[in-house]
């Protein structure tokens, strides 16, 4: 069996250097030309004008409005905006990038900042901010491009990134936890054990009962109370987490959709397309191939 990955992702080296708080850039285009790629500093990316491109962050793929405003904090969760079937002449990108570093732990911690570090914390799946925060934010994002001041620059970032925490659940995640390799973090003991047994027994049978004798619940009480912690029922959690690990199979190894799905604990390859369609709006195979085609071989 072959595992081997066929492609290779870009890792971008920024701009960004040593002695900057942050790398802003502002483009005016008629097209997306950038290939898949990935990179160790955080960005915050927003569109305008771009009605019809697909954004691809992680397993996510979803074509976007007129106005898109997109923050990543995963050091290697892969991103591009293609053009899809954006016509758009007068696309509009900034794109602003800025080291973790920026925010030192005894300072990230403080009881001020719990907003902005748990959005960066939920960014690491790539966040994805509605309309009405973009429409807040988006007088501070088009002075921020302009501020020549490096100390006021600072203090308007500073101050978005505050505004975009408090989107709160209004802000979706993008990638699931598994294709991105990040673990799922409950305060809740009982819900954080059940995830870790998920993320290591995913390929296995996983039954209701067996969860909640581990945390010592009746499996109706355990069901209201994972739905109530994680947003999810259990089913489809677990659903998701299989098939987060198996789009990462389908990008990075040659591995056959069939030994994919049952490789990540689905016991049906119909079911298997039919679910990942559902979920993913196409294929295992047109995930796939979507995929190598925004990839560039290095």
């Amino acid at each position: 069996m072959n595992t081997e990955p066929q492609h290779s992702i870009i890792r971008e080296i920024t701009p960004l250097s040593d002695k900057d708080c942050f790398y802003i850039a502002e483009r005016y285009k008629t097209e997306f030309t950038y290939p898949m790629h990935n990179h160790a500093e955080f960005e915050l990316n927003f569109c305008e004008n771009a009605a019809g491109v697909r954004r691809i962050v992680g397993d996510s793929a979803e074509v976007i409005k007129d106005y898109d405003l997109v923050l990543i904090t995963g050091r290697e969760l892969e991103h591009v905006w293609e053009q899809h079937e954006c016509h758009s002449k007068n696309i509009r990108e900034i794109t602003i990038q800025f080291s973790s570093d920026l925010f030192f732990e005894s300072f990230i911690n403080k009881s001020q900042f719990n907003s902005i570090r748990q959005m960066l914390d939920r960014a690491q799946k790539g966040l994805c901010f509605p309309m009405s925060t973009i429409m807040k934010i988006y007088p501070l994002i088009d002075s921020l491009v302009s501020e020549q001041q490096g100390f006021y620059a600072v203090m308007k970032f500073m101050t978005i990134l505050y505004e975009l925490s408090l989107s709160g659940d209004g802000a979706r995640t993008l990638s699931t936890s598994s294709f991105a390799k990040i673990g799922n973090q409950s305060d809740s003991r009982r819900v954080q054990k059940v995830q870790d047994y998920i993320n290591k027994h995913y390929q296995e049978e996983i039954r209701l009962n067996q969860l909640a004798d581990m945390v010592g619940m009746t499996p109706v009480s355990f069901s209201r109370f994972f739905k109530l912690r994680t947003g999810k029922n259990l089913s489809d959690y677990i659903i998701d987490i299989r098939l987060g690990f198996a789009s990462r199979l389908l990008v990075d190894s040659t591995m056959s959709i069939a030994e994919i799905c049952y490789d990540c604990g689905f016991n049906n390859l119909s079911n298997f397309n039919r679910i990942f369609r559902k979920k993913k709006e196409c294929s295992p195979k047109e995930f796939r191939e979507n995929y190598r085609k925004n990839k560039k071989l290095i």
